[in-house]
């Protein structure tokens, strides 16, 4: 399938590593220029060397000013982007019984207000041009809260109420926002998540693992690449019907519809 993205430009935020790399790669391989971006130079410059056309802006996007930097250095090097995939790295794993005010101020200015801004600089465009993807790299935790990550939960939960709202507002103008969100996919996020789960309860990782897997029906954790050629679908043309939607790409883990 083409996927009508060739020429496309895309801006790929906390794409160094995980799902955000495997997406990256996904988009440059179809034919989009993609944007690279984290807050390490290195990181960055390593992994936009390894994707063909890429280019790497590296920003730390929780900091003051940090949205801003990144979509202006974007629109400098690429133009406005086409494709606009948001990403970043969850809080600290915790319970709800622990989460505190400054821990909810984190969750936000994490997980929602980044993303808020560069939606706020990126749409205009993308109406004007009558086309325009938003992709939101979230978690299962969306549907199914995770027991030990309430302020991950918190955060995404309230991203995507957002972005299903903007979805219905910007859907005539050509523009469709969805939200992917992994299962356990073979990252390191999910082996931190593993760890912090082996700590608590005095376990290995490796009996964690194994208890995990028994609860995925394919028998196995995801290969990024499976998430990543989700995602490059949901940025694509030939899904320009699918909008304000929330796709699981968890092995079929979540026991609901």
């Amino acid at each position: 399938m083409d996927l009508g993205i060739a020429g496309r430009t895309a801006l790929v935020c906390a794409s160094t590593s995980g799902l955000g790399l495997a997406t990256a790669s996904a988009l440059a391989h179809e034919g989009a220029t993609v944007v690279v971006t984290g807050r390490s130079e290195e990181r960055v410059r390593d992994a936009a060397s390894g994707l063909p056309g890429a280019v790497g802006i590296a920003v730390d996007l929780v900091e003051a000013g940090g949205a801003e930097q990144l979509y202006a250095a974007t629109v400098e090097q690429v133009g406005e982007p086409d494709i606009l995939v948001l990403n970043g790295p969850g809080p600290a794993p915790g319970s709800a019984r622990d989460v505190d005010a400054d821990g909810v101020r984190t969750a936000i200015a994490t997980l929602v207000a980044p993303h808020q801004v560069l939606l706020e600089r990126a749409l205009p465009t993308m109406i004007h041009r009558g086309w325009g993807r938003v992709l939101s790299i979230s978690s299962s935790g969306v549907q199914a809260p995770i027991p030990g990550l309430a302020l991950s939960n918190l955060g995404r939960a309230a991203l995507a109420g957002y972005l299903k709202t903007l979805a219905t507002e910007v859907a005539a103008s050509g523009v469709t926002v969805n939200s992917l969100l992994p299962g356990r996919i073979a990252t390191a996020r999910a082996e931190q998540v593993d760890t912090a789960a082996a700590e608590r309860s005095g376990r290995s990782r490796e009996e964690v693992e194994a208890e995990v897997r028994g609860t995925i029906p394919v028998g196995r954790y995801g290969d990024p690449a499976e998430f990543g050629a989700a995602a490059a679908f949901l940025c694509s043309a030939p899904a320009g019907y699918i909008t304000g939607t929330v796709l699981r790409c968890d092995g079929g883990m979540l026991p609901i519809l």
